[in-house]
């Protein structure tokens, strides 16, 4: 096998590949899971609450306020500012903190607090900067809370939200739109438009162009796989150590699309695969996302999956095998009637220079 030739094809692929709604899908598809599912579940469009403070006399609260993550804190100048923006809907609340707050505070007397609140902001955001102000106010009189709060957990499973449980299955559909429907397609389409027919009676041989429809889709897999966790925030404390368990998994998807590629006669026969077969493929995911479900199902459905898989490579390999090699001949050909004439003038510049074939008994 040439890794000259195959890596020129895989250039080719990479620059015809926008023009195939299979790899524009891929590539978007990250960035619309994320806003569906964030829309949904999350809080995409749902603004931190935003507080701005006016402190005269360098307070303690306004720096304990400004190590907060949630909060979208701003510090003003003047106080009539501050109540114009608040008014304006420019802030849900605003803090007005006069010099030597917190000295009266520690000292016993019970200073003015200023806090302002918008009329048009959400109800949730109020409730946020109210309480957070309190407990601030607390920490810095040196009091501790009236009361303790103690949260318990029912129930063995681990308490994880929905959107939590749903940041797999998008990696998964990432895996399998990028590594199996793109290796998959690309090589049922040249079936299908005859170019494989072409390619093969050049000095270019079936290996080469699997690696190269691998390579395309490994690509894919292993960067939209990373980029749907990127954009939902799940790359987790090493990066690096996730990064190796998506090669693997963007090698094993690839697999399947060659797998599926090579099994499919035409379109119609792979849509009907992917169908069939992807279900099992996503399940054991779709348990994860509903723990209350036996897990028991998915770890049983496992080994049926993998025996299913490998029928389906020995199937492909002896479809390759029978379609690429003509018993009696030493013309290397695959299945279909083509021009040869013609696919030579169309695909001489990019599988490279025309070989001459004799026929041989």
């Amino acid at each position: 096998m040439s890794i000259f030739r195959a890596s020129r094809i895989l250039l080719k692929d990479l620059r015809l590949g926008p023009r195939s709604p299979i790899f524009l899908w891929a590539v978007i598809f990250p960035g619309v899971v994320t806003l569906v599912v964030q829309v949904v579940f999350g809080s995409l469009f749902e603004p931190k609450p935003r507080l701005g403070i006016v402190d005269q006399g360098r307070s303690e609260i306004t720096a304990l306020m400004s190590q907060l993550e949630g909060i979208d804190l701003t510090l003003l100048n003047s106080v009539s500012e501050l109540k114009q923006r608040v008014e304006g809907n420019d802030f849900d609340a605003g803090l007005v903190l006069k010099d030597g707050f917190d000295r009266a505070m520690r000292s016993g007397q019970k200073p003015l607090l200023e806090f302002f609140i918008g009329g048009e902001s959400l109800a949730s955001n109020r409730t946020i900067l109210a309480v957070t102000t309190l407990d601030i106010v607390r920490k810095v009189e040196g009091k501790a809370p009236p009361v303790g709060v103690e949260i318990n957990t029912l129930g063995d499973a681990e308490t994880l939200s929905i959107f939590t449980r749903l940041v797999p299955g998008m990696v998964m559909c990432a895996l399998l739109i990028a590594g199996v429907f793109v290796t998959a397609f690309g090589l049922v389409e040249e079936r299908e438009n005859k170019t494989l027919d072409a390619v093969l009676i050049t000095p270019v041989k079936l290996s080469e162009v699997l690696t190269a429809k691998a390579g395309l889709g490994f690509i894919l897999a292993v960067l939209m796989s990373y980029a749907t966790l990127l954009l939902n925030g799940a790359l987790g404390s090493q990066p690096a150590a996730l990064l190796i368990t998506l090669i693997v998994a963007g090698l094993m998807s690839v697999e399947f699309g060659l797998i599926y590629g090579t099994t499919s006669k035409d379109t119609k026969t792979l849509f009907t695969l992917m169908k069939t077969l992807n279900i099992f493929l996503f399940a054991p995911v779709i348990f994860y996302i509903f723990p209350d479900w036996p897990q028991w199902i998915a770890i049983v459905e496992q080994p049926v999956i993998a025996w299913v898989l490998l029928t389906l490579c020995e199937e492909s390999l002896q479809s390759i095998a029978q379609a690429t090699f003509v018993p009696g001949t030493s013309l290397r050909i695959f299945r279909g009637q083509i021009s040869q004439r013609a696919r030579f003038a169309e695909i001489g510049g990019i599988y490279g220079p025309r070989q001459r074939i004799a026929e041989g008994t």
